[in-house]
């Protein structure tokens, strides 16, 4: 794993295949996981089948959530297809009560 961001107590990595997130995802640093995060799914090929790994998430918040959906957003305008999303069970819990759980690849509502 690449890593693309540390700070605040979270943690952004990457792989060829994905990112992954861990520790605490809060409004502050909400803004610099977004922009690593889509720097990074702009520089993929189009086409490509790519990954969130959201498991290592501790602190569940609404931003976790704005995060992960700008990732979607501009996965899919890089013409890329988010073919997994892991979640933490308590952001899988929050995810679904949002009703957010439908506009992702099925295995994001497991816990």
């Amino acid at each position: 794993m690449i890593p693309l961001l540390d700070r605040q107590g979270a943690r952004l990595e990457a792989d060829d295949s994905g990112l992954a997130v861990s520790g605490e995802v809060d409004f502050d640093v909400a803004a610099a996981l977004a922009a690593s995060g889509s720097e990074w799914l702009s520089s993929r090929p189009v086409g490509a089948h790519i990954h969130f790994d959201l498991q290592g998430v501790n602190r569940v918040s609404s931003a976790a959530l704005s995060v992960m959906l700008e990732w979607t957003r501009v996965a899919r305008a890089a013409g890329l297809e988010v073919s997994e999303v892991e979640l933490s069970p308590p952001l899988a819990r929050l995810t679904a009560v949002a009703g957010l759980d439908a506009l992702l690849p099925p295995a994001a509502a497991s816990d």
